[in-house]
């Protein structure tokens, strides 16, 4: 396609709907268009192993909304990925025909390693070339997504990625009222250590996280939205997190002031919102975790990820083929 070409990747998940539409420049793209919105689409899928019709619906009707704007923005190329929910559903392919018949958009249901690899992808310009080690996590609805990195003069070389199956909407849901008090918040993070724990065996992180040998690098709403209440925002400006830094002090004592509050509170934050007032707390076990298993006591805040992940690996098979055809 010409550099003038539009493109719009989609990222269906488990909490989130999100869309980006963009145009390729000299090393990236420009966006010109996004989309973002919360379906739930895996409301209630650990306790039945199913989509539910209503939360089916929401999904349909956002990406209805995608799709007009991907028509109006005149995109040329677009990707549909989907993630845990559609992989873990036992009707997750009956869905993915629904979209199809509905919006025109043809859904591909991703391995987790192919997920973990769009996020390092779509974030790995935020890693620091001359820290030798990264960990990667991305802390989604249904999973998180755990990736090590060897970086080198010319990008990055992945060691190993897993994917554990607990994300902020099915720990909510299995565990959010034992989180409700300090001993069972406590008792959750122990068995999420314990769950992320194999990775560290298999690696050896732990004992690179000494000097500058690693780095750590998070992408997700719940990094953001920590380090948008760790800067006071009262309104949440992507321009001032994306690449910010955040001691682990920082992040316990956010999650600390998340913890006393009431969710009425937390969903009355500009930051947070009733759409993820029970989830955020969900999401700090899950860093917590993290942060204890890994004490390197700094990580780096990335608001990109899997979207951004798949519009450069587009752009970049197209300019691969006009190269192909050059010569």
């Amino acid at each position: 396609m010409p550099s003038d070409a539009v493109y719009a990747a989609l990222d269906l998940g488990t909490n989130n709907c999100r869309m980006l539409v963009a145009r390729p420049t000299g090393h990236g793209f420009r966006v010109i268009d996004a989309f973002s919105r919360v379906t739930r689409l895996g409301e209630g899928l650990s306790r039945t192993g199913r989509l539910s019709e209503a939360a089916m619906i929401r999904t349909l009707d956002a990406l209805e909304t995608c799709a007009d704007k991907m028509r109006r923005n005149r995109a040329g190329r677009a990707r549909l990925v989907a993630t845990e929910a559609c992989r873990r559903a036992v009707n997750g392919a009956e869905f993915t025909a629904r979209i199809a018949e509905r919006t025109g958009l043809a859904p591909d249901i991703i391995s987790a390693q192919e997920e973990a690899g769009l996020a390092l992808a779509g974030c790995s310009s935020l890693l620091d070339p001359h820290v030798p080690w990264a960990l990667v996590f991305d802390i989604g609805g249904g999973s998180t997504e755990l990736v090590w990195v060897r970086t080198e003069s010319d990008g990055q070389l992945v060691q190993g990625v897993r994917s554990v199956p607990t994300g902020v909407v099915t720990l909510a849901e299995q565990s959010g009222a034992e989180m409700s008090t300090a001993a069972g918040y406590e008792a959750v993070v122990a068995q999420l250590t314990e769950a992320f724990a194999p990775f560290e065996h298999e690696h050896g992180i732990a004992a690179r996280m000494t000097g500058k040998q690693a780095q750590m690098l998070g992408t997700s709403g719940t990094v953001t939205t920590l380090g948008a209440l760790h800067l006071g925002l009262t309104r949440y400006d992507r321009a001032q997190i994306d690449g910010l830094n955040l001691n682990f002090a920082d992040i316990a004592a956010v999650s600390q002031m998340l913890a006393g509050m009431s969710s009425d509170d937390r969903a009355a934050h500009p930051c947070i919102g009733p759409e993820r007032a029970d989830l955020v707390v969900a999401g700090c076990a899950i860093l917590d975790a993290l942060c204890r298993l890994w004490p390197l006591g700094r990580l780096r805040v990335a608001d990109r990820g899997v979207r951004e992940g798949v519009l450069l690996g587009m752009m970049r098979e197209d300019a691969h083929s006009r190269q192909r055809k050059r010569t």
